[in-house]
């Protein structure tokens, strides 16, 4: 907090120092209001009081921010990560509160919504940023306004209508270092002027990965492409529809991982007959190099979309709808496990695929519809809007798995050492199949899981004008939300003789294989993404499944329901025409759900009901407890004041205080073997932002934007948490949320004017970012207590500049650029190498965000 008081004191000196020209008819140009939607309603972002962060288009084209991946450059409160599939393992944050991705069945904590439609997975709206009017950063619970899952902020995307009166377009086209293309354009045709127009926008991206293998194999490469079509009709003065539709294509590879650290256990590759450990490069020299190990990691998407808005003023009251309807869907194949060993592969399109496999990815279909009606009473006293939101969502998440050649070998290397003899992975399934050993390579599993998910929502938000100058706002919404999901198993391997785990688990459950190893076979060759659901138990222990025996995946059918009542007030003072103060209280909602994943929902005393059967005189009867595949609802309760101020006619400087508290808080962890989804009890997040932005002369304008947050779990964070969760839980009391910098700050400088006496135009654009350190993995602690190295990312600036010409007719740009110009890399997500070592011996991959690129623009308007 310290920091963030000094540099406001600081910035606002600076200002005060600046000279003041006068400030009649000079400053009413720096004074234009930006215009945002964020309450519903067209105002000025200075008479919101909220905090809002308001992003033009040529923002965005000045710091090279092609998707929302780097709005940070622009707004520190906003952090996004990505790891090993964009399309899925993708998080949103803002004050540093957000959902860790990777599993479909949560929902993002940040709601993203573009021209009105709700987009239901962050993954969903990684689209390219193409012919926008605006883009607006919400910070702090919306759930009154916006349609779902909101509960730490939302990001407001509107893109241009078409124009009625002119045909007008653009068109970008640029080339950088890694062979980076990238083209956007767009036209509008008025079809009878001033009645109707169609506007058509599209956008192609393509580089080369910036991660590399030794065998040449590229990660993290850009392929893609959209296209977005509307026709804009005002048939009256009273009434505007307008229809949407979109397209968009990805065929990427992304996203491998670098080897932060390497186990200990490596040397024992060749011990179990391993060529080498999978592993030419690692820890800091790799992170440098940007160099990986494994083969492709292939994520592609296709998705398209369609929408409709009217606006009809009825006289009292105006009504608007927005329906929409999305299709999104997505494949992913990934060989290895990031290293080089034949370990296993996800999905269907590797040549180590089992032919005729199920491919992996999601697909999702979304239907959403909101109405409206809003207007004003008692002489423009009371400015009211009530309305209704309904969405229905079916999900259908596939997950295939195929066990390669070295599984079991990679497995007991570096897992077991040498403490139990070459290859026991192998070996000891002999135990369980006649002393015949069974080899894990082409095991295989088909998982797919169902959800079908209904929310509806009533809700009113009001402000009452109590004065000229003093305002009320008051706000709730009802939401009630149902959610259908069942895990289904197509096909997997089955039987002692072809099965490495039904042999796993008959010597297991016979006795033969030694008590300290019964847990480590079973964890590793019963892999989950590649284990069946139709196992079985001995004989002699009364057949079935033998899921009600060991922790092993069995099928599931749930519904989970709830309902809850958000609500909003504030309080707003305008003090004078330049000064707005503010405070207000919000409560917010995020629904639960599933876990969709083949543990989610195993045995959990499996020791207890064992030891019955054991019982010496005749079993005892242990009444089995199976884990619950579902996940709480979140909920948050937040407290802001602020003030916004314009000074000297020309400075915008907002300042707000927040302090978020959560409650049965999301968290998703990845064990190194299966995702573990729980609520803990609590979580925190207190701090502080500024944002000062206007111009300093006719030419010139700065920005600056600092943010303190303080997001953590309270040391009491494992209270009332479940049993499956309880360990990990209290791993996590007492440390920083995921990607959580205390603080982080942006500062930009900007000439946009003539070249002396000449009619050219010179753009000047240099920014700088700054981020404090920050955890990197959900949990910081091993299994054993003790810290995980490489957990965290250290502190960093990033700095991006930008240069251009423009010709006398403004008609044509010519631009050279550079982000992350000091080449800063950085990690945004650290995670376990699955199936390589244990506490202590646990090999570590980082994902890597972007490096420097640079490269030229050319633009033309017509």
């Amino acid at each position: 907090m310290k920091k963030l008081a000094m540099l406001g004191v600081s910035s606002l000196a600076i200002i005060v120092a600046t000279p003041v020209h006068a400030q009649s008819a000079d400053n009413e140009q720096y004074n234009d209001p930006i215009i945002v939607t964020a309450t519903l309603r067209a105002m000025d972002v200075q008479d919101v009081p909220l905090a809002v962060t308001a992003v033009a288009p040529e923002t965005l084209e000045r710091q090279g921010i092609f998707d929302i991946k780097n709005l940070s450059a622009v707004s520190p409160s906003f952090n996004i990560q990505s790891s090993n599939s964009e399309t899925q393992g993708t998080s949103i944050r803002i004050r540093g509160v957000g959902t860790t991705g990777n599993n479909t069945g949560l929902e993002s904590s940040v709601g993203v919504f573009i021209d009105g439609v709700y987009q239901s997975r962050p993954g969903v709206a990684l689209g390219d940023l193409v012919d926008l009017e605006r883009l607006e950063i919400l910070r702090g619970p919306q759930g009154t306004l916006f349609g779902r899952n909101t509960s730490a902020g939302a990001l407001n995307v509107t893109t241009k209508r078409p124009s009625l009166t002119q045909v007008e377009g653009f068109a970008n086209a640029s080339y950088g270092n890694y062979d980076f293309m990238n083209v956007q354009a767009g036209i509008s045709v008025p079809v009878i002027t001033d009645v109707a127009g169609i506007r058509v926008s599209g956008t192609w991206r393509k580089a080369d990965g910036y991660l590399t293998s030794p065998t040449g194999s590229e990660s993290n490469n850009r392929d893609r492409y959209m296209l977005r079509g509307q026709f804009y009709i005002e048939p009256s003065s009273d009434v505007s529809i307008r229809l949407l539709a979109d397209y968009a294509r990805t065929d990427e590879q992304c996203c491998q991982a670098v080897i932060l650290r390497e186990t200990e256990l490596a040397p024992f590759a060749a011990f179990h007959g391993l060529a080498n450990d999978g592993v030419a490069q690692s820890g800091f020299s790799a992170l440098r190099n940007l160099s990986i190990n494994g083969g492709p990691y292939l994520n592609g998407s296709k998705q398209w979309g369609t929408s409709g808005e009217l606006i009809w003023d009825i006289g009292a009251a105006k009504l608007t709808s927005i329906t929409a309807y999305r299709h999104f869907q997505s494949s992913q194949t990934t060989v290895g496990g990031f290293t080089s060993n034949d370990t296993y592969t996800v999905g269907n399109g590797a040549p180590t695929s089992r032919a005729g496999i199920l491919p992996s990815g999601d697909r999702i279909r979304t239907f959403t519809q909101e109405l409206r009606l809003q207007g004003t009473a008692f002489n423009d006293a009371l400015d009211w809007l009530v309305g209704g939101f309904y969405s229905k969502e079916k999900i259908r998440a596939n997950q295939s798995m195929t066990l390669n050649a070295d599984f079991q070998r990679t497995g007991s290397a570096f897992n077991f050492a040498n403490l139990a003899g070459v290859n026991p992975l192998f070996a000891l399934t002999a135990l369980g199949n006649g002393g015949v050993p069974v080899n894990a390579n082409g095991n295989f599993a088909e998982n797919q899981f169902f959800q079908d998910a209904e929310s509806w929502s009533i809700f009113t938000h009001n402000v009452i004008n109590l004065t000229d100058r003093l305002s009320l706002t008051v706000g709730a919404r009802y939401v009630n939300e149902t959610k259908d999901a069942r895990f289904n198993q197509l096909g997997a391997t089955t039987g002692a003789g072809s099965s490495a785990c039904q042999a796993s688990v008959n010597g297991v459950l016979a006795g033969t294989v030694p008590a300290a190893l019964r847990s480590g076979l079973i964890g590793i060759n019963c892999f989950p993404f590649a284990t069946s659901v139709n196992l079985t138990a001995p004989a002699a222990l009364g057949s079935g499944l033998a899921s009600r025996l060991l922790p092993l995946p069995r099928l599931w059918n749930q519904r989970f329901k709830d309902d809850e009542i958000t609500y909003t007030g504030q309080v707003a003072y305008k003090a004078t025409d330049d000064l707005l103060l503010y405070a207000g209280f919000s409560h917010g909602f995020k629904s639960g759900g599933f876990n969709l994943d083949p543990q989610s929902a195993t045995l959990q005393n499996s020791a207890a009901i064992l030891a019955g059967l054991a019982t010496a005189g005749g079993p005892v009867v242990v009444a089995p407890v199976y884990a619950d595949p579902s996940f709480n609802s979140e909920k948050v309760d937040q407290i802001e004041i602020g003030v916004k101020a314009t000074l000297f006619g020309r400075i915008k400087a907002n300042l707000a205080f927040f302090d978020m508290k959560m409650s049965d808080f999301q968290v998703l962890e990845f064990t190194g073997v299966q995702f573990l989804t729980f609520n803990v009890n609590s979580a925190r997040s207190t701090g502080a932002e500024l944002e000062l932005f206007g111009q300093l002369s006719n030419h010139i304008s700065a920005n600056l934007s600092a943010t303190y947050a303080h997001a953590r779990y309270p040391s009491n964070c494992a209270n009332g948490v479940a049993p499956a969760a309880l360990a990990s839980s209290r791993r996590l009391c007492g440390q920083d949320l995921t990607n959580a910098p205390r603080f982080a700050g942006v500062f930009g400088l900007t000439y946009d004017g003539p070249i002396d006496s000449s009619e050219w135009r010179l753009l000047v654009n240099g920014n700088v970012s700054y981020s404090d350190s920050r955890t990197t993995r959900t949990i910081d602690l091993d299994t054993n207590g003790l810290p995980t190295p490489f957990a965290r990312q250290e502190s960093y600036f990033k700095m991006n500049a930008r240069i251009g010409l423009t010709t006398p007719d403004e008609r044509f740009t010519f631009e050279l650029w550079g982000t992350n110009l000091s080449n800063e890399i950085t990690r945004g997500i650290t995670a376990n190498t699955p199936l390589r070592g244990g506490a202590g011996t646990r090999s570590l991959i980082g994902f890597v965000e972007e490096p420097r690129m640079y490269g030229v623009t050319v633009r033309t308007v017509f």
